[in-house]
């Protein structure tokens, strides 16, 4: 028990000699290392000095160059910026041009839009106001008795504005009792003419207004009635055999309706020239009437021809009474002129005789001698 114990002792006091042979084996090996790496250590900051002076002047002249760019770079910054400000200065030139004329056009614009704006209040106004004629109108045209009246004023103001007063008359009653609207006094032949107005709107509007053929035909056969009736109407009141012309005129104050009429109505239009009823509308009435005051005037031509061929012969009689006059005077003219020739002669020889005495009187020799030979010897001549 006691050499195992020795044993253990010595065995472990050998492991205790490796243990401390180890570790002053690696306290060796960990001495070299560190001064390997110490040595190393000293280079590589010999080698990290040398290189911290390379970069130290690598980063010198880096920062020489940087200098002289920034010093570049600032020169053309600063003439860019010239130039910017030059460009700015001609963008807010132009800028202020352009806000100054889109003020002037903006106002000009707005002018004009006032000024059309006005036009078309005024044309509003017109329109309000033709609107509330338009509803007097169509009042005025639901009465018959105003629609009548309404179509004689319109055929009023064109015969005056077209014939001398004295040649028409209005509600002028005729010898059969009846009145015509309007009475043009022509000679004969043809004779004075009745102008009538109509106005067959009822039956026009319900023919305008028809929905279908049924109510079409029924509105067809309404309207040519209505017209056909005034046809008549007018060729028996108005037409008198010694007092008017063989013939008479219905003014109808519609366009529309006289369109219709001779569109669609011949059987109408020709009933009424077989009855000798002209049918007229306010534009065809103003050429009617042209053409009356075209035979007025030929008429009073022929009124005044016999007055005019009076005056034609007085007139030739004084013609040949004054060339008979001027005759005389020319004769009186070719005496004087005779006359003034004679006498002529007669001052031309007393001229030539006073010369002569004037050359007798100055001459050198004495007047005497000269003068009594020549006045003894020779007679003066007959004057």
């Amino acid at each position: 028990m006691t050499s195992f114990n020795g044993l253990l002792i010595i065995i472990v006091l050998i492991l205790l000699c490796l243990i401390i042979a180890g570790l002053i084996y690696q306290l060796n090996t960990q001495k070299k290392i560190n001064k390997a790496q110490d040595e190393q250590m000293v280079v590589s900051q010999a080698e990290a000095t040398a290189q911290t002076q390379i970069n130290l002047a690598r980063l010198q002249q880096i920062t020489e160059n940087m200098a002289s760019k920034q010093s570049e770079l600032s020169g053309r910054m600063q003439q860019s910026q010239t130039g910017v400000n030059e460009r700015l200065d001609a963008l807010g030139k132009r800028l202020g041009d352009g806000l100054t004329e889109s003020v002037e056009k903006t106002g000009a614009n707005l002018k004009n839009l006032e000024n059309r704006l006005a036009v078309i209040d005024r044309a509003q106004q017109n329109i309000m106001a033709l609107s509330e004629n338009m509803v007097s109108l169509q009042d005025i045209l639901s009465n018959k008795q105003a629609r009548g009246a309404f179509g004689e004023i319109q055929m009023q103001d064109l015969v005056r504005a077209a014939l001398p007063p004295d040649t028409y008359g209005f509600q002028v009653t005729l010898t059969n009792g009846k009145r015509a609207d309007c009475l043009l006094k022509l000679p004969n032949p043809p004779g004075a003419i009745a102008i009538d107005s109509k106005f067959p709107l009822e039956s026009f509007q319900a023919l305008r207004s028809a929905d279908n053929e049924s109510e079409k035909n029924q509105a067809s056969r309404a309207f040519s009635a209505d017209v056909s009736k005034h046809i008549r109407d007018i060729q028996a009141r108005y037409i008198i055999p010694g007092e008017t012309a063989e013939s008479a005129v219905m003014f109808l104050p519609s366009e529309s309706i006289y369109a219709e009429l001779h569109e669609n109505f011949r059987p109408v239009i020709e009933l009424s020239f077989k009855l000798r009823v002209w049918i007229v509308s306010p534009a065809t009435l103003m050429a009617t009437l042209n053409t009356v005051r075209a035979v007025l005037k030929d008429a009073r031509m022929r009124e005044q021809a016999g007055v005019i061929q009076t005056e034609v012969i007085k007139l030739l009689e004084d013609v040949t009474r004054l060339d008979k006059r001027v005759g005389n005077l020319q004769t009186h003219f070719d005496q004087a002129g005779r006359d003034i020739k004679d006498i002529r002669v007669s001052t031309d020889k007393i001229n030539k005789r006073g010369d002569k005495i004037d050359g007798l009187q100055f001459s050198n020799e004495g007047p005497d001698q000269d003068l009594e030979p020549s006045l003894t010897n020779k007679a003066l001549p007959k004057q």
